[in-house]
Order: structure tokens, then C-alpha cells, then sequence
């Protein structure tokens, strides 16, 4: 299953329905406001995990930092602590304010929900997601497990690292590992 799909499903869709009431939307409104704010976030997290040390650090945060919290009880989408976590998360996977910025700019164009709301979304969005592939890493719940054989994280980041839709992400890792070392 894709991580779009993961998000959607989880908790028999209680995470949206609680997204879409802290926001004031429809249910359809967060799934739309998820599917395109969450392509920016998996490139982000995959171009992470490809630099130096970032998938040691990446795996480091989905193990250890208590992520699996807001799918577990989904009114904690809702808390400030919950925004201040997905804030300093979308600053290790996007970098900056202006990107995320930019990111919730496209997605209203896209879906015609208010920028200023998206803006608010995306770092909820965010800590969703981290909760997604830290159950995913740790094979919490039934997920299958990370690695080689399972596919696990590998696979949902490969949706992102792929960026050439062949099937094969080791030229896009290349591809990625050159312009970093060209830096």
C-alpha cells in the first residue's frame, strides 16, 4: 500500500475526519489538501534520506521519536504540541519557511482550499506522515517490516526517489549522490 493510501486509511479514516474538523473542512477537502501537500513532503524525505547520514538520521527519528502518537489518538492533531513537532519537522524536510510556503501555495491552486489554512495543515500533515512511516519502520501494528525481503520503508520512500518511474531507484540515488557532491 502507498503512503497516501496508509494516511487515508489509517484508523479507519479518523485522522482525516479529525483533520477536517480542526480545519474546518470536508472530509473530501482534507483528502485533497493530503494528496497534494504529500508528494512534497516524500520528496523532501527522500532527498533527505539520500544525502550523507540522512537515512541513518531519517530511521533514527521514525524509531525514537514517538511519532506514532498522533495516529494512535488522532485529537492530538489538534494540539499546539503536535504543530510545534510537525514545524520542526517540515524544517528538517523542506528546510524552510518559503518552501513550505510554496508548497501550501501550489496545493490551493490546485485544490482551492485557502492558503492560509493549508499553511496551517502542513505541519500536521507532516507529523501524520512522520506517524505513518514510523509505524512502517518499526513494523508496529502489522505493518510489514523495513528492509530487503519486507519492503516496508523502503518501499513507500522508493515512491519518492523514483523520480523517473522506471523501477529502479539506484540512478535516482546516483543521480542525487553527484549533485551532492558537486556542492
Amino acid at each position: 500500500m502507498d503512503l497516501l493510501n496508509m494516511i487515508l486509511n489509517q484508523g479507519g479514516g479518523n485522522s482525516v475526519r479529525q483533520l477536517a474538523g480542526n480545519f474546518g473542512l470536508r472530509e473530501d477537502q482534507a483528502v485533497s489538501a493530503i494528496t497534494n501537500l504529500l508528494p512534497a513532503l516524500g520528496q523532501g524525505l527522500a532527498r533527505n534520506a539520500a544525502s550523507s547520514g540522512g537515512l541513518e538520521s531519517l530511521l533514527g527519528a521514525l524509531t525514537s521519536g514517538g511519532h506514532e502518537r498522533y495516529l494512535e489518538d488522532p485529537s492530538t492533531l489538534g494540539h499546539e504540541t503536535t504543530v510545534q513537532d510537525g514545524n520542526g519537522i517540515l524544517g528538517h524536510i523542506l528546510g524552510s519557511k518559503e518552501v513550505s510556503r510554496s508548497v501550501a501555495q501550489q496545493a490551493a491552486e490546485k485544490t482551492g482550499i485557502g492558503v492560509d489554512i493549508l499553511k496551517k495543515m502542513l505541519p500536521v500533515i507532516a507529523a501524520i506522515t512522520m506517524g505513518t512511516l514510523s509505524r512502517q519502520a518499526t513494523g508496529a501494528r502489522g505493518a510489514a517490516p523495513s528492509g530487503p525481503a519486507g519492503g516496508g520503508l523502503t518501499d513507500l520512500l522508493g515512491q519518492f526517489l523514483d523520480t523517473d518511474r522506471d523501477g529502479s531507484v539506484l540512478d535516482n540515488l546516483l543521480g542525487m549522490a553527484s549533485k551532492f557532491f558537486k556542492q
